[in-house]
């Protein structure tokens, strides 16, 4: 089928609005020049990107590579930075601000805000009657409450999800669909996507002549507020000690955490990640997509690693590290273009090598 492309389908996404040019200009924390003139009380319906934005819509530009985008643009407002306010085309109003992708996520959320908790419990869903459930919950069809576990003010549970016994969720916690939380104290604005699960037993047994002996996992996971998961993320819980998901943090989706691994604040992880048991991570780290951390490592506050990375040993604070095994940036494409410049040799020395076997065997 041939569908027209929209942002923000209504029959997916809440809309609100029109919003005036001084609510969006407001919203994306940005000044206009036309909040001076007439077109301060044009309104506007809703965004789009650029190539796509009717007059009625905002859009933004936060690479300069998308110039020619914005030169043909038919948006009635463009968020972007003041130094590209000069190629906005008639018609279309500049919205400026040095920091273009935030103002855009600003309004974005302001024509399409989260829906709201509808409190409720869906007739189907199966509650202990020992769990404490604020009024204010909106909890759908087919999921299990646990013994004892708190969920807090206007949290939503998905479908078929499973609020294992004891497990705590703070205020305006999203749990999707399928997802599975056991042996977890969960902040507040907590967003654990579809199918993730959190608390299962960590990798954890011993080796014993005569097979493998499970080692009792018996610590929890303990996230902070405002942090993400993931769809399809797995959080084990820890062993002995805890395994621990710091403030603000954001889990891609498919990412693996092994037990007892400590995450700090803000960091940033990608899918297909996956950190091995007792590593802990500071604060503000980025961890690129596939990569992969042993265990009992220390990754510095700030510290970035590249996809695909293989990281087996520590990593300094505010360290670029890439490859398998991962090492510095530099030394790494120092590596790489030494063996290029040896594969360029061999190939201009080896046809006349090859040429010369080639002769000998007839």
């Amino acid at each position: 089928m041939d569908w027209p492309p929209i942002a923000g389908d209504p029959r997916f996404f809440v809309r609100t609005g029109p919003h005036s040019l001084a609510v969006v200009a407001e919203a994306a924390g940005g000044s206009s020049e036309s909040l001076k003139h007439a077109d301060a009380a044009r309104s506007f319906v809703g965004v789009a990107p650029l190539q796509t934005a009717e007059p009625g819509q905002v859009s933004f530009l936060d690479n300069r590579r998308y110039g020619a985008a914005l030169d043909k643009t038919r948006a009635g407002a463009v968020i972007l930075h003041p130094e590209m306010a000069a190629r906005v085309p008639a018609g279309t109003i500049a919205i400026t601000t040095t920091a273009p992708y935030e103002g855009w996520a600003r309004v974005a959320a302001l024509f399409h805000p989260l829906p709201p908790a509808q409190p409720g419990i869906h007739s189907s869903a199966v509650i202990d009657p020992s769990a404490r459930i604020d009024p204010s919950v909106e909890i759908g069809p087919f999921v299990v409450i646990g013994p004892r576990a708190e969920i807090g003010a206007r949290c939503r549970i998905g479908a078929h999800a499973v609020v294992g016994q004891g497990v705590v969720l703070g205020a305006d916690c999203r749990v999707g669909a399928l997802a599975s939380i056991s042996h977890s104290l969960i902040g507040a604005r907590v967003n654990i996507y579809p199918g993730a699960r959190i608390g299962q037993d960590g990798f954890g047994f011993a080796i014993t002549s005569r097979g493998f002996l499970s080692v009792p996992q018996l610590g929890r996971v303990i996230v902070g507020d405002d942090v993400e998961i993931g769809a399809n993320t797995t959080v084990d819980r820890g062993s002995a000690q805890d395994t621990m998901i710091g403030a603000g943090t954001r889990l891609d989706n498919l990412v693996q955490i092994g037990h007892n691994v400590r995450i700090g604040r803000g960091c940033v992880i990608v899918a297909q990640v996956g950190v091995s048991g007792s590593t802990i991570i500071e604060d503000q780290v980025m961890l690129g997509g596939q990569a992969g951390l042993a265990g009992h490592l220390h990754i510095g506050r700030g510290a970035r690693v590249g996809a695909q990375a293989g990281v087996i040993s520590d990593v300094a604070p505010g360290a670029e590290v890439i490859g398998s095994p991962a090492q510095s940036v530099r030394d790494f494409f120092r590596q790489v273009a030494f063996l290029r410049r040896l594969a360029k040799r061999g190939l201009a020395g080896g046809k006349g090598a090859g040429e010369a076997g080639e002769a000998g065997t007839d």
